[in-house]
């Protein structure tokens, strides 16, 4: 027995409809977006770019 890749999308809309129920995923939990916070340079990163000029 073989199975061959669909050629068309026709070919994938049939496989994916004949895939039992129980098999299928449900829809994707919704994430909350989570709190960012405030972007600083410090010392150090300064340091790292102190002699770039090309970098301002």
């Amino acid at each position: 027995m073989s199975t061959r890749e669909p050629d068309t999308m026709t070919e994938l809309i049939a496989d994916c409809a004949s895939i039992p129920t129980a098999l299928r995923a449900g829809p994707a939990p919704r994430q909350q977006p989570r709190a960012v916070g405030t972007w600083t340079v410090n010392e150090a990163c300064h340091a790292q770019v102190a002699d770039l000029d090309e970098y301002v």
